[in-house]
C-alpha cells in the first residue's frame, strides 16, 4: 500500500504548500489512476474531498495536514463502507439453525486464484469447527474439476463431483442434497471462470444461482489485475448479483487502488483478501488498517 501512501502524501504537501487547491486534485487524480484507482473512483474521490475543504482557509489553518488527514479519512472511509457488513460466520450459525446449509457461490474469470480461495475458505470454516462440502461446477474444463479435488483433499473436503461437459447446476443441487442428507453446515460452489463477456457462461451461471439458491454470492478478484478486475466485478454484479469480494494476491499489491474501486463500484463489502498461497493465507479484510496503511501520514 506504500503506492497510495505516497499518492496521498503528495497531495497534503502539495496543497499545504499552495492556494491551488484544484491543481493539487488534478494531480491526485491522475495519480490515483496511475496507480489502479479506477477514473470514476478516483472522480468521485476528488469530488467530495473538493466538496470538504470547501470554505476552509488551508493556509491560515494552524493544524493544516491534521485537517486534510482527517478529510481523506473520511472520504475514504465513505467509500469503503458497504450499503451492508457481512458476518459470514455468524451468518452460517444463524442459517445452519434452521436445519438448512448455508450456500455460497463464488465466481471469477481464471487465473485469479478461485479455486484455491474455496479451499481457504473451507479451510477456514473448518478452524471455526464449520463443516463444508464443495461443488466441483465447473464441468468445462476438466481440469478445473481435478485442482478443485487436489485443494480440498489436502484440507480434507469432500467434492461432489460428475463428469467432465455435464450440467454445472446439476453438480450444485448434488451437493445441496449432500449437505443437508449429512447435516453438513456449508456448500461450496465452484463456477466456470470464463470470460464475462462470454453470454452462455452467464447463462449457466444464472442457471446455477437459480438452482443452487445461494446465501452468498462472492467475487473473487485478482487485486493486481488493475482495471481488469473491476470490469470483472461489474459484470458479474450486473448479470448475476454479487453480495461481497475476496480479493487474491492482497500481500503482492504495492498500489491499493483494487480495493477502493471494487468497493465504490460494487457497493459491497470486501469480505477477505488473500495474502500468500497456504492453505491459511486469508484473512477478514480490515477496514481501519487499510485506510491506516494507505493514509500513513504525519502531521505537519
Amino acid at each position: 500500500m506504500k503506492k497510495l501512501s505516497n499518492v496521498f502524501s503528495v497531495f497534503v504537501k502539495k496543497t499545504l504548500s499552495s492556494e491551488n487547491l484544484e491543481g493539487a486534485l488534478n494531480e491526485l487524480n491522475l495519480l490515483l489512476i496511475g496507480n489502479d484507482v479506477a477514473t470514476e473512483t478516483a472522480d468521485i474521490l476528488c469530488q467530495n474531498i473538493r466538496v470538504s475543504l470547501k470554505g476552509e482557509q488551508i493556509s491560515r489553518l494552524t493544524s493544516k495536514s491534521k485537517l486534510l488527514f482527517g478529510i481523506l479519512k473520511d472520504v475514504i472511509t465513505e467509500i469503503l463502507t458497504p450499503e451492508r457488513d457481512i458476518d459470514l460466520l455468524e451468518e452460517i450459525r444463524k442459517k445452519n439453525k434452521t436445519s438448512s446449509p448455508y450456500i455460497i457461490c463464488f465466481l471469477g474469470v481464471n487465473g485469479t486464484g478461485k479455486t484455491t480461495t474455496i479451499a481457504k475458505i473451507a479451510h477456514y470454516l473448518k478452524k471455526n469447527n464449520i463443516s463444508s462440502v464443495a461443488a466441483a461446477a465447473d464441468t468445462f474444463r476438466a481440469a478445473a474439476i481435478e485442482q478443485l479435488s487436489y485443494h480440498m483433499q489436502n484440507i480434507g473436503i469432500k467434492v461432489i463431483k460428475h463428469e467432465y461437459k455435464s450440467d454445472p447446476a446439476s453438480v450444485a443441487y448434488d451437493a445441496v442434497q449432500h449437505a443437508k442428507a449429512k447435516n453438513i453446515n456449508v456448500v461450496l460452489v465452484d463456477t466456470a471462470g470464463r470470460q464475462v463477456s462470454n453470454k452462455n457462461l452467464m447463462r449457466e451461471m444464472q442457471k446455477i444461482v437459480r438452482v443452487a439458491e445461494p446465501d452468498l454470492t462472492l467475487f473473487v478478484g485478482d487485486s493486481l489485475a488493475g482495471n481488469d478486475a473491476l470490469t470483472q466485478a461489474k459484470e458479474f454484479n450486473n448479470e448475476i448479483g454479487i453480495d461481497a469480494n475476496i480479493l487474491t494476491k492482497f500481500d503482492a499489491d504495492a498500489k491499493g487502488g483494487a480495493a477502493l474501486s471494487i468497493s465504490y463500484e460494487t457497493k459491497k463489502p470486501i469480505l477477505f483478501v488473500g495474502i500468500g498461497q497456504g492453505y491459511d493465507d486469508i484473512e477478514p479484510f480490515n477496514r481501519e488498517l487499510f485506510i491506516s496503511n494507505i493514509l500513513d501520514l504525519r502531521e505537519e
